[in-house]
């Protein structure tokens, strides 16, 4: 189903989605919802207009989910910023800044032997 979604955004000609990527989705049991998971370039700043812009197209993501997936249903869609992508790169990012403070703390010992 990811794919399907991702294919089909790359389809859509809306410049609120440029470099939207689907991360994941995840369908409950009875096929009923499914939670579409996205990351973007934009981060956290762009989360209202990509969620404006994957509102306006659900209707038609759900259509081609209906035509290419064989299921007895098609879940009712509802997007999310992939907010695990994003905790791991603040994470990435304030090792990197710890590591530059360190430097400019203590110099770089390991070519002073």
């Amino acid at each position: 189903m990811r794919e399907v979604i991702a294919d089909e955004l790359a389809k859509i000609d809306d410049e609120r989605l440029g470099f939207v990527s689907i991360t994941t989705v995840d369908v409950d049991s009875e096929m009923n919802r499914g939670i579409v998971f996205y990351d973007s370039m934009q981060g956290a700043e762009g989360d209202e207009l990509i969620l404006e812009a994957l509102e306006d197209h659900r209707k038609r993501l759900q259509s081609v989910i209906a035509d290419q997936v064989r299921a007895r249903r098609t879940p009712v869609l509802q997007f999310r910023p992939d907010d695990s992508i994003r905790a791991a790169q603040r994470i990435d990012e304030v090792l990197r800044l710890d590591e530059i403070r360190r430097r400019e703390l203590f110099g770089d010992k390991k070519n002073e032997n």
